[in-house]
């Protein structure tokens, strides 16, 4: 027996039985036993007391009228035997009667016959009473009874085993790898408990499969045109005079595998590597300040510069690093499509418990179809993909939504007219102080 509701159900059908039977025992030793004094014992020691009284003051003619009258309120036939067991009516011989003294002996028809004695044990009555049978007769009852309990163990062995049922269909459907599936968590009890934990477990292991099916995508995409020009530059080295040129190829190949790779591990990482995501306060105003002075010097040579504008300090919970990577991967976006003598505006500002971060560039902008598609890996504009600024591989964005997402943010990309506008929203863990710096 394997499965748990045939177990709860047996074990609990086995409980109420056992519990049925030692309280019918119980309750036929306390009707039966010599010596108690319960109700029924008391109701045949009055009777016994009014048949000794009517045959002493009238005889065996009083005593006859006494049963007479008695079988009217209490069915069935009576006899009173002296102490050597004779019928004081009838003279018949009932001395094998008395050994049921204070006992009962089940007969054929729901009949059951006792004998009782007297207070000073002179006389004994025999009682043959006749138990009528009914629906509602003593057996019958307890089947009644043992019914209703099996009705309410059934209903409580399924209440406890349909929940195990569900959750061990909704893991064989995720371990067949149908990983959108989830348990349902509503109840309130242990069950549910056990159900938001599969959630959250599934969940993570969603996201861990996806970020490594995504990385095995991407690297498989971007990696066939670099290695086919490495390839091509090694064997233009072997047959080609000047080989200085063809190494120099070479190496900025490799450069750019090696960026490429760089940048695909950190933005699997900022998906599943749990190290990633140790939280610590973190002032968004000292991250704004290191990332705008690293950035200057890229700026200048591309002929613009960088203009910060802190109005409100702002404190955050997350990882430093992985903040400061998306807020520099943003600005040297901005930097790589800004028009010289032009300023990339970066501005921190909070509000209502939200820490908004805003960079703006007077570049070309983006067509408005492509707005939602900056933020995916490798998305590049096709306008811009021969264009010497615009040589990266199309993860700076993308690593930067995935880093505002794990701190439980948002991050907006729009056309500013003239340029492009992104808008990264934060959850503020300390109350902002005024600064109004820049």
């Amino acid at each position: 027996m394997r499965s748990i509701f045939a177990k709860i159900l047996v074990w609990f059908t086995a409980t109420l039985i056992v519990c049925l039977v030692a309280a019918t025992m119980i309750a036929f030793h306390h009707r039966f036993a010599p010596g108690r004094r319960d109700f029924f014992s008391r109701s045949v020691a009055f009777r016994v007391d009014g048949a000794e009284a009517a045959y002493r003051t009238g005889g065996a003619e009083e005593l006859n009228r006494y049963f007479t009258n008695l079988q009217k309120y209490f069915p069935g036939s009576y006899e009173l035997l002296d102490s050597d067991g004779k019928d004081v009516i009838s003279g018949a011989n009932r001395r094998d009667l008395l050994r049921l003294e204070k006992r009962h002996r089940w007969r054929s028809g729901g009949r059951a016959m006792m004998v009782w004695p007297g207070r000073d044990r002179k006389y004994h009555m025999v009682v043959d009473t006749v138990i009528p049978p009914g629906p509602w007769s003593p057996w019958t009852s307890y089947l009644w009874i043992l019914g209703g309990m099996l009705l309410f163990s059934y209903v409580l062995a399924v209440y406890l085993a349909a929940p195990v049922r569900k959750l061990a269909q909704v893991v064989e459907r995720f371990g067949n790898g149908d990983f959108a599936v989830r348990a349902d968590s509503r109840r309130r009890d242990e069950f549910g408990d056990l159900a938001a934990s599969f959630n959250v477990m599934a969940d993570r292991i969603e996201t861990l499969l996806t970020a490594e099916r995504r990385l095995l995508q991407d690297v498989s995409h971007e990696l066939r045109s670099p290695l086919a020009r490495l390839q091509f530059a090694v064997e233009l080295a072997r047959t080609s005079a000047n080989r200085e040129q063809s190494f120099a190829r070479i190496n900025k190949e490799i450069d750019r595998l090696s960026k490429l790779v760089s940048e695909l591990l950190l933005v699997t990482r900022a998906e599943s590597d749990p190290a990633s995501r140790e939280a610590s306060e973190v002032a968004l105003e000292d991250v704004l300040r290191d990332v705008a002075e690293d950035s200057g010097v890229e700026a200048q040579a591309s002929g613009c510069e960088v203009r910060l504008s802190i109005q409100t300090a702002a404190t955050v919970m997350g990882n430093g690093e992985l903040l400061r990577r998306a807020f520099e991967n943003v600005l040297r976006n901005a930097i790589r499509f800004a028009p010289a003598g032009t300023a990339v505006e970066v501005a921190l500002e909070a509000q209502a418990g939200t820490a908004s971060v805003t960079v703006r560039d007077y570049g070309p902008g983006a067509p408005e179809d492509a707005l939602e598609e900056l933020c995916k890996p490798f998305f590049r504009v096709e306008t811009d993909r021969n264009r010497n600024s615009g040589g990266g591989v199309g993860l700076g964005l993308a690593i930067a939504e995935r880093a505002i997402k794990i701190h439980d943010g948002t991050m907006r990309v729009r056309n500013a007219n003239p340029g492009l506008m992104v808008t990264m929203e934060l959850p503020v863990a300390v109350p902002v102080a005024v600064t109004s710096a820049s």
